[in-house]
């Protein structure tokens, strides 16, 4: 790091989202809207801080992983804390987390900058981002089917892994070792399992695509920044608010970055 990137990462570690007084704190909170013990959200809110100092001084764009953004999101709802203390006060730059838009090109584009996060990640802090953290491109666009569920009402059961793929192999062994003892030919079994080999393949292939479950809105569950620094519209602070689910793309007048677009972004040091 550079002087001014070390001064900086210091006043980011010394920002403390657990206030003292409070009996819920920050970390608590986070830990019970996830469902991770509170040990790993103390991790995740240390990786959402390298995070945010990524987007501080980066030129082209980072991605945050998903349980990163599940802080970033969390601390967005203390607005005092996090436009104010942090954004104002610590950073001197807002860092916007805005809608996506949604498409193929800029889903190529995230994840294009969520490669970009983990070597910055490691040549600025010499060491690989945990993978329990920050997953994999792979896992980090595709594992996005989440919703918000009442565990007081419902019970949450682990579906084996492949579990449409397992089921449907299942029933169509099944459904051949029923026609093959029920026919006096072997023209409908060797029918029957052609079929079935069609399927299972069309099957595999639909649970390995990493687009699955994104419909029309790839990205969807990427997130970015955008930061105002000073020069941007006079005092260094625009007056909107991010969205979730945003991007960045870098441009706007006097050196700003501006948001924009799907996925994650790019968050450029003034």
């Amino acid at each position: 790091m550079t002087p001014i990137e070390q001064t900086l990462w210091q006043k980011i570690q010394d920002f403390e989202l657990d206030e003292p007084v409070a009996d819920f704190k920050f970390s608590a909170r986070l830990a019970r809207e996830n469902g991770w013990t509170l040990t790993y959200a103390k991790r995740v809110i240390s990786e959402y801080k390298k995070f945010i100092f990524l987007c501080c001084i980066s030129e082209q764009g980072v991605t945050p992983s998903d349980p990163v953004d599940q802080a970033w999101h969390l601390h967005l709802t203390f607005t005092r804390s996090y436009w104010t203390e942090l954004c104002k006060n610590t950073l001197n730059r807002e860092i916007h987390h805005n809608p996506t838009k949604g498409g193929k090109q800029e889903a190529t584009k995230f994840n294009g900058f969520y490669t970009s996060s983990h070597k910055l990640y490691t040549q600025k802090f010499g060491e690989q981002p945990p993978a329990d953290i920050w997953q994999d491109n792979h896992t980090r666009f595709s594992d996005i089917n989440f919703q918000r569920v009442n565990i007081g009402r419902y019970w949450l059961i682990k579906k084996p892994r492949l579990s449409v793929y397992g089921l449907t192999l299942v029933m169509l062994l099944i459904a051949c070792t029923t026609f093959i003892q029920a026919s006096e030919s072997m023209v409908a079994p060797l029918l029957m399992l052609g079929i079935a080999a069609i399927v299972v393949i069309g099957v595999y292939r639909w649970e390995s695509n990493p687009n699955r479950g994104k419909g029309n809105n790839d990205g969807n569950g990427n997130s970015g920044c955008g930061t105002a620094g000073s020069g941007c519209n006079g005092d260094g602070f625009t007056s909107h608010h991010g969205g979730h689910h945003g991007g960045h793309d870098s441009g706007g007048d006097s050196g700003c970055s501006g948001c924009s677009g799907s996925g994650c972004s790019g968050c450029g040091s003034d």
